[in-house]
């Protein structure tokens, strides 16, 4: 009954059925979970039939990678409002922190699906890496901006892995509730996220206000 209203209520149009499939494909991992979703049920919640995936898709594996570089690219928006809005680089490099934990947070299936499909690949996904502004980059430039040395390749990188890192973590451990009395005393769970990543000190050298 449930997968009927929601092909009712988010009609496919022609000319779009990618677009379609990915869709419901989140809608389903957001509502379901992993194990849910497979061709024929991503076709049914986009009220198409169960042939149709397979003129964008040859298997899950294909669709599970269209969600996540989707996913990939919703990070690096979230991260590039997170950066825009800070004032210097070392509150830049905090308010993306808190933006990838958070990203995290709102999303738990569809982050679990970007680093699922990620693991195994020997690159990391052309939102995250292969752009010049990607989102590993801007944590890179952010690390520039705050007087890392350019010319210094392997530091910086291994820095901008060691940010990446840190994000990632607190994220896997936000909802701890051992952290509840903490957030109580920070006044809410981004504060205590902000102060977390003020308090990490990975790059006293470089983030400077």
């Amino acid at each position: 009954m449930r997968e009927s209203h929601a092909a009712e209520a988010r009609p496919y149009h022609h000319g779009d059925l990618r677009r379609a499939l990915v869709d419901a494909a989140r809608r389903l991992l957001e509502s379901e979970g992993p194990s849910a979703l497979s061709l024929r049920a991503v076709a049914r919640e986009a009220g198409v039939s169960p042939a149709a995936p397979y003129h964008h898709f040859k298997d899950k594996g294909e669709l599970l990678d269209a969600v996540a570089e989707e996913g990939w690219e919703m990070l690096d928006e979230a991260l590039a409002r997170a950066k825009a809005g800070a004032p210097s680089p070392k509150a830049k490099m905090s308010e993306l922190g808190v933006a990838y934990v958070c990203f995290a947070r709102d999303n738990p299936a569809l982050y679990r699906i970007m680093y699922d499909t990620a693991r195994d690949k020997e690159a990391l996904p052309e939102a995250v890496q292969g752009k010049d502004d990607g989102a590993y980059c801007k944590v890179r430039d952010t690390l520039l901006e705050a007087g890392a040395d350019p010319a210094a390749a392997l530091d910086l990188e291994l820095a901008t892995v060691a940010a990446w890192c840190a994000a990632h973590g607190l994220a896997e451990m936000r909802g701890f509730k051992q952290f509840e009395p903490l957030k109580d005393a920070m006044g809410g769970e981004t504060p205590f996220l902000r102060a977390v990543f003020n308090h990490m000190g990975l790059f006293p050298r470089h983030l400077e206000d």
